[in-house]
């Protein structure tokens, strides 16, 4: 497969291959599998917020860019979206850098070439982490875990003051349908939001790229399918993390009140993209009904 000759990055991670700039050779070739996979009637509700979110982060306002996780082409999807949208939409789209697990690096190097695409920073994933702590090699792979999430923060820190949007999917997972636990928001997020100045949450209605539950990712299945994303207005961090610590239950983290507004505010942000689509479907008989609504 072309894609995978393509292919340069390393199917192993260490702390000194954490940045992954984008395979522009690669990208050619998945957007090309995209115009089949998007059908007519997709659209990105609300694009003007990234822009909007873009500029403020040139001006020196780190951003963050949340988005729900279904697939593997969410992000493949955003990107051909905003794309589509113009100069200034692409220019926006393109400073975006996303927090991305190592697994898409050490599976496979057929998913490796469709991941190195799009800009990444790789990082250890905290449920990944917690199902290391539960092995035999626990002390190993906890240090290992730290030496990559150190280079990977140094990184973003670097990529957030440099005018590029920091991509995050709280969930840390692609949801799964029955398995619930893949919707739950970690709790690192609200470390996350700490950190920047502004954010924009993402959610998505349609799925190019279905989750195949009893293989690799590799062996996902394609869909051709009507995909809407919908982008809040820009939000300011400080403002949304201390009134989800202020309206925290008595019996509740404050990390667990920012995690759990932040799976409000993207749920919200998928019912905005949920009756687009639907509005699209309605002009579009032909087109397949696969929201990836819980």
């Amino acid at each position: 497969m072309q894609m995978v000759q393509n292919s340069r990055q390393p199917d192993r991670i260490t702390q000194d291959a954490i940045f992954q700039e984008s395979n522009l050779n690669n990208r050619s070739l998945i957007e090309k599998i995209l115009d089949d996979l998007v059908q007519p009637g997709s659209s990105l509700v609300g694009a003007d917020h990234i822009r909007e979110l873009y500029q403020r982060c040139k001006a020196g306002e780190p951003a963050l860019l949340l988005l729900e996780h279904y697939s593997n082409f969410d992000i493949p999807c955003l990107f051909y979206l905003m794309h589509k949208l113009g100069r200034e939409y692409a220019d926006a789209i393109e400073s975006v850098v996303a927090m991305a697990a190592m697994k898409l690096n050490e599976e496979s190097r057929f998913v490796l070439a469709f991941t190195e695409a799009y800009t990444r920073i790789v990082i250890y994933p905290g449920r990944a982490l917690e199902a290391a702590a539960r092995g035999t090699q626990e002390e190993e792979e906890i240090r290992k875990a730290k030496q990559i999430n150190m280079s990977a923060m140094r990184e973003m820190v670097r990529c957030k003051n440099t005018g590029r949007i920091i991509l995050l999917f709280p969930t840390g997972t692609r949801y799964r349908p029955g398995v619930p636990d893949s919707k739950r928001i970690l709790r690192a997020v609200d470390t996350y939001i700490k950190g920047f100045r502004n954010a924009v949450f993402v959610g998505i209605a349609g799925n190019v790229l279905l989750v195949n539950p009893e293989s690799e990712m590799s062996e996902d299945f394609l869909n051709p399918d009507i995909v809407t994303f919908a982008a809040s207005p820009v939000i300011s961090c400080s403002q949304f993390r201390n009134a989800a610590r202020e309206a925290a239950a008595s019996d509740q983290t404050p990390k667990d009140a920012v995690a759990e507004a932040v799976g409000r505010k993207l749920d919200e942000m998928h019912q905005v993209a949920q009756l687009a689509r639907a509005e699209a479907l309605s002009g579009s008989p032909a087109a397949t009904d696969s929201d990836p609504a819980p």
